[in-house]
């Protein structure tokens, strides 16, 4: 059974002059359709809201039906790590350029959002990563990821050496620029440009890509959604580990980088209709029947 949604928040690009007029227009039609709208703090900031509720992004997940995000996928993967926890989902306007996650444009929002209001709508749950950081036997830092756990050499030249396990089993050792742990949506992110394959965002895996390795025996790898992986910062000048290239952690020698699926997914709508190897095609210019 479909869910219906009573409350809505809406979210856009923070410091975005191009997303007042769409976001405005979009609370107006929900408003129509006797729909609360609930506006993010930091989006209320920039533009006028009248008098729709203001609410800080944590406390959104709590209050909110379903999260609207106008903006473009880097907005989307910020708003997706905050909201996942809470289990509510997200649509995604694209104001950006791929558009990957945000996939519904400026110009049919309100028809889209009509259909989905109705019940009309398909459904896509998508993994993320739970990343801890480790120094000796304390835990330094946490994040999530939808995209990818990126360890790299940082900013002062050279390579990093890692140590790559799985379930505590050694895999290899490799020097690169860096090691990708990727979800199926990441997979379209970081590791495609580094070599690494595109995943269907159904199925539960992460794929560990490297970066520019030494040597070419050092291949990309796919691996089971429950596996937990373990980088260890062998040597590097510069090393750190990034979390959707929002979050990073600097790193220091011995330092141990676990990853693993996060205990919750994070549920996307699309308009019906909605394939997602259509959106490939599009997105990525490849030949069409």
């Amino acid at each position: 059974m479909k869910r219906s949604f009573k409350s809505v928040a809406l979210i856009g690009k923070y410091r975005s002059p191009d997303v007042a007029e769409p976001l405005l227009e979009l609370a107006r039609y929900l408003s129509r359709r006797h729909v609360r709208v609930i506006i993010d703090e930091l989006t209320a900031s920039e533009i006028r809201t009248g008098s729709h509720p203001v609410l800080p992004l944590p406390e959104i997940g709590e209050a909110a039906d379903l999260v609207i995000v106008i903006g473009g996928d880097g907005t989307m993967l910020n708003i997706a790590r905050a909201i996942a926890p809470h289990g509510v989902p997200l649509v995604g306007v694209n104001q950006g350029r791929l558009g990957f996650l945000t996939d519904i444009s400026t110009s049919t929002m309100l028809k889209t959002m009509g259909t989905i209001l109705e019940g009309r709508y398909v459904t896509e749950d998508r993994m993320l990563l739970d990343g801890r950081v480790y120094r000796g036997g304390d835990r330094v830092a946490d994040a999530l990821a939808f995209n990818d756990v990126v360890v790299s050499k940082g900013t002062r030249g050279g390579m990093i050496e890692l140590e790559f396990r799985i379930e505590g089993e050694f895999i290899h050792r490799q020097r690169s620029d860096g090691l990708i742990v990727a979800t199926p949506t990441g997979s379209t992110a970081y590791a495609l440009s580094s070599g690494g394959p595109i995943v269907h965002p159904s199925l539960t895996v992460m794929t560990v890509v490297p970066v520019s390795p030494h040597t070419l025996s050092n291949r990309p790898i796919v691996i089971g959604g429950a596996s937990k992986v373990e980088i260890v910062v062998m040597d590097a000048a510069d090393p750190r580990v990034h979390f959707d290239s929002h979050t990073h952690v600097e790193l220091h020698a011995g330092d141990r980088v676990q990853v693993r699926r996060y205990a919750r997914a994070l549920r996307l709508l699309h308009p019906a209709g909605h394939s997602y190897y259509r959106m490939l095609r599009e997105k990525l210019n490849w030949n069409r029947e």
